[in-house]
This record gives C-alpha cells, sequence and structure tokens, in this order.
C-alpha cells in the first residue's frame, strides 16, 4: 500500500510516497481503508523536527493524526464496527494517517456523519475534539445556563474554526482573533466580533472574557491574565505556561487560571461532532484538499499564512 514517510527532519521535500505493508488489525482494531487524513500542526511540527527528541529512533514515520474512511476488517475482539462502516478516528501518537489503510483501536473510532463525503470528514477528529474538550471540559462552558464570553485566538485555524461555531453552538458571545485578510472568514463562521490580531489590544478590552482558547499556542498567561473574569480561563493547546512563574495559575483554587487542553480519543465525542454536522450548526471548515501525491504541496500550503481552516489529503 502507499505511504507518505519522512526519513529525515526538514521542509516538506523531505515526504515522499513509498510502498509500505498493509497493517493487520489485532484485538480490538479496526482496518480503516483510508479516504481522507488532515494535516495538523502536529504533523508541521514533527516533520521539521521541533519534536526531534521524541521521535528519536521513529523514523521513517508516517504523518497523520487522524483519518476518515471505511472499515474493511476487524479484530478479534471488536464489537462496535463491521466491515463497510462509514467511520472517523483520532490516532495516537504513532501518527500513520497518510496511508492508504491503518489499523486503530475501536475506542479511537466513531461513525462518521452522513451529510458530508469521507474526504471531508478527515477535518474533524483532532481538531474538532479538542476544541470540543477545551470548551466544555476546561472551558466549562455545558456548566453555566447564563452567556459567556469566549475570545478565541487564532480563530481562522483548524482548532479556531471549530472553536468558534462550538462556543456559539453553546450560546455564547464570541470574539474571534486572526489575520486582518481572514476577518471575513470569521464572519462567516459566525463570531459576534471580529478583531485584527495586530491590533489586538490586551490593555483595553472593555468587559472580560470568560474563557480565552489560545488555538496556535502563541498568548503568554501573565500578558492576558488581566483580560479573564475573575474565574476565567486561558485554556492553551500548550501544555504548560511559558513562564514558571505562571505555572501557579495551574493549582487547584487559582483565580483566574491556565488550563491545557488534552485532546483525548472518545467515540461519543465524535459521536456528538456528528450530530452536530448532521444537524447543520456545526460546518467542517476545509480550506483545500490535495491528492496523496501532492501532499507536500498540501504541507507548503499548511505553513502558509493564508490558510483558512483545515488542509485535507485524499487517498480515494
Amino acid at each position: 500500500m502507499r505511504a507518505a514517510r519522512f526519513h529525515s527532519f526538514g521542509d516538506p521535500s523531505v515526504l515522499q510516497i513509498e510502498e509500505v505493508a498493509w497493517p493487520a488489525p489485532k484485538g480490538d482494531e479496526v482496518l480503516i481503508r483510508v479516504h481522507g487524513s488532515s494535516i495538523n500542526g502536529t504533523d508541521l511540527n514533527l516533520r521539521g523536527g521541533g519534536l526531534g527528541i521524541i521521535m528519536a529512533g521513529q523514523l521513517p514515520f508516517t504523518p497523520g493524526f487522524d483519518v476518515s474512511g471505511e472499515v474493511a476488517g476487524c479484530g478479534p475482539e471488536v464489537t462496535a464496527y463491521r466491515p463497510g462502516d462509514r467511520v472517523y478516528a483520532l490516532l495516537g501518537h504513532g501518527g500513520g494517517g497518510a496511508a492508504d489503510y491503518v489499523a486503530v483501536s475501536q475506542a479511537r473510532v466513531g461513525l462518521a456523519p452522513e451529510s458530508v463525503d469521507l474526504v471531508t470528514a478527515a477535518a474533524v477528529p483532532l481538531s474538532g475534539l479538542t476544541a470540543l474538550q477545551a470548551l466544555r471540559g476546561e472551558g466549562r462552558l455545558q456548566t453555566s445556563q447564563e452567556e459567556k464570553r469566549v475570545l478565541v485566538y487564532g480563530a481562522s485555524g483548524g482548532i479556531g474554526a471549530f472553536g468558534v461555531q462550538l462556543a456559539r453552538i453553546m450560546g455564547a458571545h464570541v470574539t474571534g482573533v486572526a489575520r486582518t485578510s481572514k476577518l471575513k472568514y470569521l464572519r462567516e463562521l459566525g463570531v459576534d466580533e471580529a478583531v485584527p490580531a495586530d491590533d489586538m489590544n490586551w490593555d483595553d478590552i472593555g468587559q472580560p472574557w470568560d474563557v480565552i482558547l489560545d488555538t496556535p499556542p502563541a498568548l503568554k498567561f501573565s500578558e492576558v491574565k488581566h483580560a479573564l473574569a475573575p474565574r476565567g480561563v486561558l485554556v492553551s493547546t500548550r501544555g504548560l505556561p511559558t513562564r514558571l512563574s505562571d505555572a501557579a495559575a495551574m493549582l487547584p483554587g487559582a483565580e483566574p487560571r491556565f488550563a491545557a487542553v488534552r485532546t483525548a480519543e472518545r467515540g461519543l465525542d465524535l459521536a456528538f461532532l456528528s450530530r452536530l454536522i448532521d444537524s447543520g450548526e456545526l460546518k467542517v471548515p476545509v480550506d483545500q484538499i490535495f491528492p496523496l501525491a501532492e501532499i507536500r504541496a498540501a504541507h507548503e500550503y499548511a505553513e502558509g499564512p493564508e490558510v483558512r481552516g483545515k488542509v485535507v489529503v485524499s487517498l480515494e
């Protein structure tokens, strides 16, 4: 089968299409015939060598941390799926999505939405789950009856585009921050306010936010702390604050606080996202789709400044 792999770190030119052995599903693993796999920041960072220490001994590496496709086979312990099911999945740290087939535990799999094609569905798992778990988990949007104020920083990216829509679905007042050229796109997503990133003044904010979702991640807690409500939270895709002095904001009882979202494979969350998509409440924010043979161009585009939403690699 085909797989995109890199044997060394560098720019997109290190990616190459190779023939590799098919995976065989074991135990509770589902074998998925991949139709699509999206490109996430983790893919770009790994390929570029940003996590070289973590990657020691793992080369060659096949990128792709989420997939969509059809079930082609099942391990003997699989109970939830059968061949022919339309599914999508969040893969583990080993990646492997940019290939014709992938074997993944059924716990990481969900039924894909029926209202979009399978290539488009590949844009959902990692970014959709991250945004959902950030807002419902650390953001606690679902626990309050009053309207909350949410700011999504990097609102035009994959996680950001899902975050804007999900926050609106949860009844929040949403401010989106992105490059000036992307403000029209933010309005199309449904933000109440679209703010150019270059004009963002954390010292002159007016009413504070209950949740700031930092998707790049690029914000320092100490610089935005005063922009949060007394019980507000900065939810970051970064695991820890950038300054040791800010780590106290992660301690129990801290107000306002810093929190990190650690995306988890949850079939129920994938099912929830599928229901929102099929009901028309949530749009899958796909910018461009590239065939596997053009994965280098896909990575180049994904690293560019004008991406709106998700970049997807098609294996159909």
